[in-house]
């Protein structure tokens, strides 16, 4: 097998449906073997039954795979080791892919000339961008899963999005799999598992490319385009990149936290009451929440090592 597509859902059997359909009609090179392995993450919904539907219409590209232990990690994880494919590439269960998506995401990794790629993500706009959205930046705008950082297809200077990327199956076999304290779960919406693999690659040296052709678009339901959804996404988010990159040894610290992210608060607080324009007055308060963030999982994690360096002096 030459690809598999991985794709984990949990409860979106709705939006899963347009999904597959979307990844079943790929348009390949000939002699390119493909399938789509879908895992269940514990879904409660009409999962299994789409999947069947899907697989009827289209018999010998599809297989499924539930994954009992919830959380998105797990999920790929399994994946990774049920896969058959040279390649894996991985998409997500709200997307619709463009037709030669999966041929261009995976073409300079099938000639050898990149470890993997990512391609371009597109929000699907289910209603007007509000005016306090800071489109102008780009980085503001995570938590909808746009990802475009070239207009040229070229090396990737930063990890890819999970919703679309792919690489050799071989780099999860040198650098091990996706991290299961990262990746939203039931009790918990921190993500970053698949940035974090990225950056993984990128540090040992791996070429990743960047492909615009290879287009996915991510939908935006309205509940994302609240001010509330964007604030926590944006905190859970700091945590994670705590969580990947640790707290830097040789700094100043107030209860195991940075100073500098006090100091960073305060800043941002400042500038997010002295700003009256709508984006950038929204912008100042992402970066609020993003080192409140950062703060959290400081303390946290000093606590943990307090508590572990206690229970081991005893």
């Amino acid at each position: 097998m030459d690809i598999t597509v991985v794709l984990c859902t949990h409860n979106r059997s709705e939006s899963l449906a347009k999904a597959l359909a979307s990844v079943a009609v790929q348009e390949l090179s000939p002699g390119v073997r493909w399938e789509v392995l879908v895992i269940d993450n514990n879904s409660r919904d009409q999962t299994s039954a789409v999947v069947r539907k899907v697989s009827d219409e289209h018999p010998g590209r599809f297989r499924y795979l539930f994954e009992p232990r919830p959380g998105k990690s797990f999920a790929l994880n399994a994946g990774i080791q049920e896969a058959d494919g040279a390649i894996l590439a991985f998409v997500d269960d709200d997307v619709v892919a463009e037709p030669k998506w999966l041929e261009n995401l995976t073409a300079t990794i099938r000639n050898g000339e990149s470890a993997g790629a990512g391609g371009r993500i597109v929000p699907g706009w289910s209603c007007p961008p509000p005016k306090w959205l800071p489109c102008f930046d780009r980085q503001a705008l995570g938590p909808l899963v746009a990802f475009e950082p070239s207009s040229e297809a070229g090396p990737l200077l930063e990890p890819p999005f999970g919703t679309n990327m792919a690489f050799r199956k071989g780099m999860f076999e040198k650098y091990g799999g996706f991290r299961t304290d990262l990746g939203p779960r039931p009790d918990s919406e921190i993500r970053g598992e698949d940035t974090e693999f990225g950056s993984r690659l990128l540090a040992a040296g791996e070429h990743l490319r960047y492909e615009p052709t290879a287009v996915v678009y991510h939908a935006v339901p309205q509940n994302r385009v609240r001010k509330s959804y964007f604030l926590k996404w944006w905190f859970d988010k700091a945590r994670a990149d705590v969580r990947e990159r640790g707290i830097r040894a040789k700094t100043w610290r107030i209860c195991g936290i940075p100073a500098a992210s006090f100091r960073r608060v305060i800043t941002w607080t400042v500038r997010w009451f002295l700003t009256f324009e709508p984006s950038r007055r929204f912008s100042c308060k992402i970066n609020v929440w993003i080192n409140a963030g950062a703060i959290v999982e400081c303390y946290g994690q000093s606590q943990r090592q307090s508590a572990t360096a206690k229970t081991e002096r005893t």
